[in-house]
């Protein structure tokens, strides 16, 4: 079975830091695109950002110059560092991923689509 499991979040205050990570566990074989979206209480969900399998990274326009995404493909697992956080920071942080390659009980390759992850509470007190 693959999962996202996102983890690192917390309550913050304003200013400070925090580096989520979100580890896939299974036998996975590859990921390629993963992202970090967030959802504020009655907002939509909104990308933050995205990371290619090669590593070109793309980011939300609120974020950029305070939140770094990175990925460590050894392991399987993304990050997002986030700095300087401000009180709109707040919101349930999900990671996600384009296509997960991974090898199921029969030693067959197979492919998960558009996956995410449970969820990580960020909240940033002013």
């Amino acid at each position: 079975q693959v999962q996202l499991v996102e983890s690192g979040g917390g309550l913050v205050q304003a200013g400070g830091s925090l580096r989520l990570s979100c580890a896939a566990s299974g036998n996975i074989f590859s990921i390629n695109g993963m992202g970090w979206y967030r959802q504020a209480p009655g907002k939509q969900r909104e990308l933050v950002a995205v990371i290619t399998s090669g590593g070109e990274t793309n980011y939300a326009d609120s974020v950029k110059g305070r939140f770094t995404i990175s990925r460590d493909n050894a392991k399987n697992t993304g990050y997002l560092g986030m700095n300087s956080l401000k009180p709109e920071d707040t919101a349930v942080y999900y990671c996600h991923a384009d296509k997960v390659w991974y090898i199921d009980s029969l030693s067959a390759m197979r492919t998960i689509d558009d996956y995410w992850g449970q969820g990580t509470q960020v909240t940033v007190s002013s």
